[in-house]
């Protein structure tokens, strides 16, 4: 479904006529407000099988900070692996990243260590990284990468539709009261359930793969 498909939807649910646009009137915008609220609770719910992504950074030689571009600053990591050193990077606090390079002379070399440092102008996540690269290194980041807002009507979910519509419709008839067909906690009972079952299918679906990649 899309953007307009799931507020129509939700409509004919509150018996609410259906509209052309989001923004057609006040409440369809409130219905749209509502569905990215509940999208992002289901993506923040699970680590999407959907939502995995695999970064390419590139050193320099001298430079041990870098830009993740096209992160936002909306994702977590699952693994980093160097490809040169053939090897998963550790996570290291700032404390520790404060010692490499403020209170001894930086190690040079194929970074081994990483951590995050605040975000760019453009609003993507800044990493460090140690030792400090003596050469061009390759360094994969594999991390699920949650979405931003819906916006254009035809602007489709990434994450499983069922638990979103319902949990987007649970808020709705909450921010109405009652719902002669429906209470909101009943709503929120049935949307949990179908969370509940779609993040049971995605976490088999991920075991199969493990199983056939170890087979």
């Amino acid at each position: 479904m899309t953007y307009l498909e799931i507020v129509n939807n939700i409509l004919k649910r509150l018996r609410e006529r259906t509209v052309s646009t989001v923004n057609e009137t006040p409440y369809s915008t409130l219905i749209g407000v509502l569905v990215n609220d509940a999208k992002s609770e289901v993506e923040n719910a699970w680590n999407w099988s959907a939502l995995r992504n695999t970064l390419t950074l590139t050193t320099s030689s001298g430079i041990f900070n870098y830009e993740l571009n096209g992160t936002g600053n909306n994702f977590s990591v699952m693994d980093v692996v160097s490809e040169d050193g053939n090897f998963f990077m550790e996570y290291r606090t700032q404390h520790d990243f404060n010692r490499f390079y403020l209170n001894q002379t930086p190690a040079t070399g194929i970074p081994r260590y990483y951590n995050f440092n605040g975000v760019s102008d453009d609003g993507d996540t800044l990493v460090d990284v140690y030792p400090k690269p003596n050469n061009t290194y390759t360094i994969y980041f594999n991390i699920i990468q949650r979405t931003g807002d819906l916006a254009l009507d035809t602007d489709k979910l990434v994450v499983p539709l069922q638990p979103t519509l319902l949990l987007a419709y649970a808020k709705a008839v909450e921010e109405r009261g009652e719902d002669g067909g429906a209470s909101s906690s009943s709503a929120y009972a049935t949307s949990a359930r179908m969370l509940n079952d779609a993040i049971a299918q995605d976490a088999q679906r991920h075991s199969e793969e493990l199983e056939w990649a170890i087979t």
